[in-house]
């Protein structure tokens, strides 16, 4: 065998001052780069001390450091959290300074900074208005913030203030006021004081209203505070109640429960049953059909002092059934809302057909593409809305025509005289999209329209102009010749009786001599879609019980 040869004790001198060098450079690393104190001692890093030396510190010099670290910390998340601000939000757009705390709306806070970052689906972001604190904005939800950017007051409803008297409050007090009342003799508990709606926002001078507030607001269940909407209604109301709030003399109850007057439907719903045979002499035909409801607005005239009280209880009733409602006032709020609109001649009954001239102008500009009908009457009356689209799509349906192409005078037809017809005011009337198109070229018209004109008649005015286009009135009675739209409350429809041989004529069964008055129960049809002379803002409630919440079986 070979054996290796054993290497040489005394290295070549190029291996050893290789082997030095490299010594060298790790050296110079452990010892802190070869740098040495002035006492010629190796530095020491934190890291590399010993526990006798970190002992030898003192505890001033440990809490020292700790608060360094500490501050240091917090400066490094607070550097992050306005770096993630910055990517996530948006800045005004308008440059103003974007450390203000923004803008309040009611009950809810609006921030200036309106945009978050909200993850969609698996991948992607987009921006999203950002929720005030506490507001639903699922989809279903019509308060976003797009939405209220547009109308600040979607949403907005008055406080319920309760009544001190506490559980021992009866609503029977709300009917005791004058049906002329504004509110103000009212006790807290009735929702009609002047002082729980407030002073109105001032608007700006070319202001068009959202007339789809109420609507959104019904349909959605809730205000944008999560309080139910419309408010609920006490079963207090569901009992016998007079007109100054006794326990006997119920008529208008009476009516509805003998002339099985209801709502064929729910106030929100989207659809209407008809039965296009119940027409008066109309053809036989199949009894129903579900078809969509009609796009109806809702148009009401009044007055300023009505708006705590009588504009406040439609809105809180009925008014949320109409797709759009608006009211026509001597002052604009746009909460409810209501506009005043500028007219010829002073604001008093006496010149009732220039405002509503001033109305028809006003309606005709702005919404007339937006509505198949357009219904119109004073701040005291009751309408049902769901019957009213009923009626309305029942009228076309057996027509086959359109109310976009077709022209409709709909309404309670009276006859003063030979051939002066005309649909009562007090009972409300409705125009097709059609009529009221045609109206709007010729509302100027002082021969055949009377622009000129100054009158409380103004249901006759419209209708003499609208019989100058062509346009006649309809006969609106159910197959048993049963009224719907009513000129009185029920209870008065009820209880008429002709005057007798030696009384005063009745101006009432002249306008209707034509084709009779029904009596009793017949006096009303069970689809009825509104009264007249609801006055007190009390029994509109009282009504809207009655219809709509209470046991019918009780």
């Amino acid at each position: 065998m070979h054996r290796r040869p054993v290497a040489s004790s005394a290295p070549s001198s190029k291996v050893a001052a290789s082997r030095e060098r490299r010594a060298r450079r790790v050296n110079k690393l452990n010892n802190g780069g070869g740098i040495r104190n002035t006492n010629g001692h190796l530095p020491h890093h934190s890291k590399h001390l010993s526990k006798e030396n970190a002992m030898a510190m003192g505890p001033g010099k440990r809490v020292l450091l700790l608060a360094i670290g500490s501050l240091i910390l917090c400066l490094l998340l607070v550097w992050g959290g306005a770096l993630y601000n910055v990517a996530t939000s948006s800045g005004d757009s308008d440059g103003s300074d974007s450390s203000e705390s923004g803008w309040k709306l009611g009950r809810v806070s609006l921030p200036k900074n309106v945009l978050r970052r909200k993850r969609n689906g698996p991948s992607g972001y987009h921006s999203e208005p950002n929720p005030p604190e506490g507001l639903d904005v699922t989809n279903k939800s019509p308060y976003t913030r797009e939405a209220l950017e547009k109308n600040p007051y979607l949403g907005w409803q008055p406080p319920l203030v309760p009544s001190p008297l506490g559980s021992s409050f009866s609503w029977r007090k709300c009917f005791k006021a004058s049906p002329k009342s504004d509110g103000t003799d009212q006790p807290a508990g009735c929702r009609e004081h002047p002082s729980e709606l407030g002073d109105a926002p001032k608007i700006e001078k070319d202001w068009v209203p959202d007339v789809t507030m109420i609507r959104k607001m019904l349909v959605h269940g809730e205000d944008r505070d999560g309080n139910p909407f419309p408010p609920p209604l006490p079963e207090e109301l569901c009992e016998d109640i007079g007109v100054s709030g006794g326990k006997g003399g119920d008529i208008n109850k009476r009516c509805v429960h003998e002339s099985m007057i209801s709502s064929k439907g729910e106030l929100k719903s989207t659809t209407v049953t008809i039965s296009p045979s119940n027409h008066y002499e109309a053809k036989k035909g199949k009894n129903e059909i579900e078809v969509p409801a009609p796009k109806l607005m809702c148009l009401v005239y009044t007055m300023a002092n009505a708006h705590a009280n009588r504009i406040r209880t439609m809105r809180d009733t009925w008014a949320g059934g109409c797709d759009g409602f608006l009211a026509f006032s001597t002052e604009s709020d746009p909460r409810l809302p209501a506009i005043s609109l500028k007219h010829d001649g002073p604001e008093e009954y006496t010149n009732m057909w220039q405002k509503i001239r001033s109305i028809w102008n006003f309606v005709g500009t702005h919404y007339l593409n937006d509505y198949d009908w357009f219904f119109i009457g004073g701040d005291d009356l009751f309408v049902l809305p769901h019957n009213l689209k009923m009626y309305l799509a029942s009228l076309t349906h057996k027509d086959g025509s359109d109310p976009k192409t077709k022209e409709y005078f709909v309404g309670r037809r009276f006859n003063s005289g030979g051939n002066d017809y005309f649909n009562s005011g007090g009972a409300g009337y409705a125009l097709s999209q059609e009529t009221l198109r045609k109206y709007m070229t010729v509302k100027d018209d002082a021969r055949h329209c009377f622009a000129k004109t100054h009158t409380s008649m103004e249901d006759v005015m419209i209708a003499r102009c609208l019989r100058h286009l062509g346009i006649s009135f309809t006969d609106t009675r159910d197959a048993k010749g049963r009224e719907r739209f009513h000129p009185f409350a029920p209870g008065s429809h009820l209880n008429w009786e002709p005057p007798g041989d030696d009384e005063e004529p009745d101006w009432y069964e002249s306008y209707n001599k034509e084709w009779g008055i029904l009596r009793g129960k017949d006096c009303c049809a069970p689809d009825s879609v509104s009264f007249h002379y609801i006055k007190k803002a009390s029994m509109v409630r009282h009504m809207q019980a009655i219809l709509y919440s209470c046991d019918r079986s009780n």
